[in-house]
Parts: C-alpha cells; sequence; structure tokens
C-alpha cells in the first residue's frame, strides 16, 4: 500500500513536469516550436541514456534506495526551477537540463519500479498488483495534464511546479517507510563495464524466445506508436478541424478505456486463461488503430470513431500491458529483472524516437490517409510474434 501511494504521486507528478515545463518555455519566454520540441525531446534522449546503464545499478543495489533517490533528484531539479526564475537565470536552456535530469531520473524510476513489485507482492499476485499500478497511471494520465494548467491558472507556474516537487517528495517518504527485505544479487559482476553491462541486457532478453518476442511486439509499437504521437494532433485539428477543446476530451477517453482494462484484467485471464487473454487483448487493441484512418474517410462520425479507438484501444492494450509485465517479472530471474526492464525501456523509446521522425517525412512522401492505414496495419505485426512466442 505504501508503494502504491508513492506510485500514485510519481504518476501525477510526471504528468505534471511534462506539462507545466513546456508552459514556462511559452508563456514566459515565447519558446518557438522547436524549442519546445527540443523540450521533450531532451527528457527521452535522456531517458535513453539512463536507461542503458542504470539496469545493472537496478541488479545489485537496492531497488528502495533507487526509487527514493530518482524521486529526490527529480524534486530538487524542479525545485530550482523557480529558485533561478526568481534570480532572472531563467533561460530555455536551462528548461532543457532540467528536462533531461528528471527523464532521466523518471527512466530510472519506471526500471526500478518494475523490478522491485515483485520482491513486494510475490510472483503469485503480480497481475494484481500491476493492475492496480496501471489503473494508477491510467488515471494520472486522464487527469494530470489538466490538472497541471487548472494549477498554472489558479497559483501561477511556479507554484504549480512546487506542487509537482512535492508529489515526488511524497513518493519518496512513502517508498522509505517501505520495510521488506532485498536480498542481494551475488552473481553480477561490477568489473565488467557499462557497455558490457548494457548489452548484457539485451542477451539476457535475446536468450529467452518468448521474452525476445514481447520485446520485437513492443519495439514494433513503439516505432508505429511513434507515428501516432507525430500525427494525431495534426489529424484532429487540421485534417478534421476539431477544436482542442473537443481533441482533449477524446484523448481523455483513452485514460477511462485504460482505467477499465486495469480493472477486467484479473477478471478477463480467470474467464479466458492468461495465453488467450494476452495475445486477443494485444489483437483488439492495436486493431482498434483503424478507427483512426476510418475517421478520414466517415468525418462526420470522426468524434465517434476517434472515441471508440482511444476507448477500446486503450482498454485493451492495458490489458495487454498488465499481463506481459507480470509474464516478464515471473520468467526473468530477479538478478536480472534490471537489465531486462532496461532493455524494454531502452528499445521502445529508441523505437518511438524514430517513428517520430518520420512520420512527417513519409506522410508527405505517401499521403496523409494511406500513412494511417500503414500504422494499422505495422501495429497488426506484432500480434503474430505475441502468438507464436506463447504458442511454443
Amino acid at each position: 500500500m505504501r508503494f502504491w501511494a508513492a506510485q500514485i504521486g510519481s504518476a501525477f507528478g510526471s504528468r505534471i513536469t511534462r506539462t507545466v515545463l513546456p508552459i514556462i518555455a511559452i508563456v514566459t519566454m515565447a519558446a518557438t516550436p522547436t524549442q519546445v520540441g527540443l523540450l521533450a525531446a531532451a527528457g527521452v534522449a535522456a531517458g535513453m541514456v539512463a536507461a542503458a546503464f542504470v539496469g545493472t545499478l537496478v541488479d545489485r543495489t537496492p531497488k528502495r534506495r533507487i526509487l527514493i533517490a530518482a524521486d529526490v533528484i527529480r524534486a530538487i531539479a524542479i525545485v530550482f526551477v523557480p529558485v533561478v526564475a526568481y534570480f532572472d537565470g531563467l533561460g530555455i536552456h536551462y528548461l532543457h537540463l532540467t528536462a533531461a535530469i528528471v527523464g532521466a531520473a523518471t527512466v530510472a524510476f519506471q526500471i526500478a519500479d518494475n523490478s522491485y513489485l515483485p520482491v513486494l507482492v510475490g510472483k503469485e499476485a503480480l497481475v494484481e498488483g500491476n493492475a492496480k499500478l496501471e489503473a494508477t497511471d491510467s488515471i494520472a494520465e486522464a487527469i494530470g495534464p489538466g490538472l497541471a494548467g487548472i494549477l498554472v491558472d489558479l497559483l501561477t507556474a511556479p507554484i504549480a511546479i512546487l506542487i509537482d516537487a512535492a508529489t515526488y517528495l511524497w513518493s519518496a517518504l512513502m517508498i522509505s517507510r517501505i520495510k521488506a527485505s532485498e536480498t542481494a544479487n551475488p552473481d553480477t559482476d561490477p568489473s565488467q563495464g557499462l557497455i558490457t553491462d548494457a548489452l548484457s541486457g539485451f542477451r539476457i532478453c535475446w536468450n529467452l524466445p518468448t521474452i525476445r518476442s514481447l520485446l520485437l511486439a513492443d519495439v514494433i509499437m513503439s516505432f508505429f506508436g511513434g507515428f501516432f504521437f507525430a500525427l494525431y494532433m495534426v489529424l484532429g485539428l487540421s485534417w478534421l478541424g476539431l477544436s482542442a477543446a473537443v481533441l482533449g476530451l477524446i484523448i481523455s477517453v483513452g485514460g477511462i478505456g485504460a482505467f477499465i482494462g486495469a480493472a477486467l484484467v484479473g477478471r478477463a485471464e480467470a474467464t479466458f486463461g492468461f495465453t488467450p487473454t494476452l495475445v486477443g487483448s494485444l489483437a483488439f487493441g492495436l486493431f482498434s488503430s483503424a478507427f483512426i484512418p476510418l475517421s478520414l474517410m466517415l468525418p462526420d462520425w470522426s468524434v465517434w470513431l476517434l472515441c471508440a479507438g482511444q476507448l477500446f484501444g486503450d482498454g485493451f492494450l492495458t490489458i495487454f500491458m498488465v499481463l506481459a509485465i507480470s509474464y516478464r517479472q515471473r520468467i526473468v530471474a530477479q538478478d536480472r529483472l534490471g537489465r531486462v526492464n532496461a532493455t524494454f525501456q531502452l528499445s521502445t523509446q529508441g523505437a518511438l524516437l524514430l517513428g517520430t521522425v518520420l512520420a512527417g517525412p513519409l506522410s508527405a512522401l505517401i499521403g496523409f490517409e494511406p500513412v494511417w492505414w500503414l500504422v494499422t496495419a505495422g501495429y497488426l505485426l506484432a500480434v503474430p510474434l505475441v502468438w507464436l512466442a506463447m504458442k511454443r
């Protein structure tokens, strides 16, 4: 329960940071779109660097310490934003540095978070534990950005960012009160070196056929997810002519779907079995992306089609993610789980960045509507990978 309470603070803190930093850049510095884009890229790039090297640290070090350190680092980085602004030293480059520090610490927290849960609940309760965490995350995703905007309007950005820092300190406090013991991992060799450590996670994943297939499936989904992130706002605002408010509400429907999926995952697994639920939820979730190009073909129904895509897509994919993460936590030895989680983070973030970069040029080359059908077909490549792996 303390771990869950900590995750609530961390989840909302991450969303507030992601929303408030661009607001500060745009409102107080008149930042250009390129500068705002670099603000997001700084966090992702720093997270990829952290993912490359933090996995072995998670395997060798008590995970609770890493979680607390990540929260404290994020809180300090955030607190310094209004402090530096008070002394008229706040510039866009400082915000880029802050985004990078927070992005790296957030990835370290997520890797340690996924590796720590089995220590607390045991392998028999992983699905229930992950479902609760995903439900919290979905609520934070649906409410957090809007809450951040309200805090900025009511309290100004500097006060909102201080509240953000408080959420991280709350998370650190809750985790510090956890007394569960962690066993040492003596088989990790600290003399291997950082590069060898970073590569060892890939070797572990590749030598476990089901984990390898889940990793490849995640990479496929992240790559085409990059197209989604790059083009979805363009789709809604420019091609369909929706207002920002309506599009924001449509996106919030995804949070509702994710919450429903997290609430139903245990019952679905008990009813249909682990493998049918895993593969079926993946297939239905990814097929829901077809609602996006359909909205271009049927613009009068676009709002309902996009809402359906958000509701069913996020709902089914949340079921898949809960089961996939739980499976990874069961199959991978505890002394290797940190490196495996880091490999998933690094690979998926890299694929996401690549997809984001290629989305614009490819849509210009083949057309805006065809690129969305390509995304739908590309997503579905992940389904046979997972089905064949789990069939073995």
